[in-house]
């Protein structure tokens, strides 16, 4: 009886996160995901190309040598793993912004990066802000992407691929496949 009992509550469970994640709202998502790869090839390049570090085992080969090999520090599996703890915290510089033309909907960033032009302020009047910082939908879907996609996420840009956002949002999370949201910038 109790055996039953478990994969029941098994089976609803999965029915469950699977029925919620499917209800997923795909324009925060879809923003969420274009947030992560703008924010992160931002990071990427503020970081001086010079700067290398060594990768590989610190171990001794029976000739006394060892193998590692340098990597640009921007590009390496660490780096990106630290980029990726932090940039969640980076959706508060956005909000949702609905065009008046029309009227679609998606996050964009309103706030100018500190190593940004000051003539970089968008249009606010388009912007709706919800005065929540706590309660911050992007930062929540943000970080739900990050702990499901991390490995992904940090193998595309270790590669350095030109087409991260197409790949990572429209390919593998699916968020953005939908022709309205597929080809938009933020």
């Amino acid at each position: 009886m109790a055996s039953w009992i478990i994969q029941m509550t098994v089976m609803l469970l999965s029915v469950f996160i699977s029925s919620s994640q499917g209800k997923r709202d795909k324009v925060l998502y879809c923003s969420a995901c274009k947030a992560i790869v703008d924010e992160l090839n931002h990071s990427i390049s503020q970081v001086d190309p010079k700067k290398t570090i060594n990768v590989g085992s610190f171990r001794l080969n029976p000739d006394g040598t060892m193998t590692d090999k340098k990597v640009p520090l921007a590009r390496s599996e660490t780096h990106l793993s630290e980029l990726l703890d932090g940039v969640c915290n980076s959706m508060s510089d956005y909000a949702l912004h609905v065009d008046p033309d029309t009227q679609h909907k998606q996050y964009k960033r309103f706030a100018p990066r500190s190593s940004g032009a000051t003539g970089d302020f968008p249009d606010l009047k388009n912007f709706q802000f919800t005065g929540l910082e706590e309660s911050n939908p992007l930062k929540f879907a943000c970080e739900t992407l990050v702990e499901e996609l991390e490995d992904d996420i940090i193998s595309l840009f270790s590669q350095d691929s030109e087409h991260v956002h197409e790949e990572l949002c429209n390919r593998l999370s699916e968020y953005c496949n939908d022709s309205s949201h597929a080809n938009e910038e933020l």
